[in-house]
């Protein structure tokens, strides 16, 4: 998607060339009640994916197209997951991120999530992260309470 663009303004080509999820992926994920996307114009302009980890809804994917950043859909987004994840009895949201990346770390504490210790699944996700290569540049695991 286009969002992934505003990585190689940063240096980080591998990020920002990262392929989306197959369409049968992304069935999966509608078909399951764990993927949301906001549309603007007639159009889906962002989405969010979620995974279940270690009892928490586990953001897998959020992204909006940049034309529309600062409208507040991804906010809106990570909301409704949380209404999911709450309707579900999950004990909160987790993610992981670029610590650095404005629109990521930084970003994900202004809607109130904090740096933790990876939880076992959490730390399984770091370590596909890292066989990727995504470690080039620094991460971490976030949770937000619900």
């Amino acid at each position: 998607m286009a969002a992934g663009r505003a990585f190689s303004a940063l240096g980080m080509d591998l990020v920002a060339g990262d392929d989306p999820l197959g369409i049968d992926d992304l069935r999966a994920y509608l078909d399951d009640g764990r993927a949301w996307v906001v549309d603007a114009d007639a159009r889906p302009v962002g989405y969010l994916l979620v995974d279940v980890v270690d009892g928490c809804a586990h953001i897998e994917q959020v992204s909006v197209r940049p034309e529309y950043r600062g409208l507040r859909l991804g906010r809106a987004l990570v909301d409704q997951a949380a209404d999911w994840a709450r309707g579900e009895r999950l004990d909160g949201l987790t993610l992981t991120t670029y610590r650095e990346v404005p629109w990521n770390g930084p970003y994900y504490e202004s809607l109130g999530f904090v740096y933790v210790t990876p939880s076992p699944g959490l730390a399984r996700i770091r370590s596909d992260e890292a066989a990727a290569g995504l470690d080039a540049w620094p991460r971490g695991c976030m949770r937000r309470a619900l």
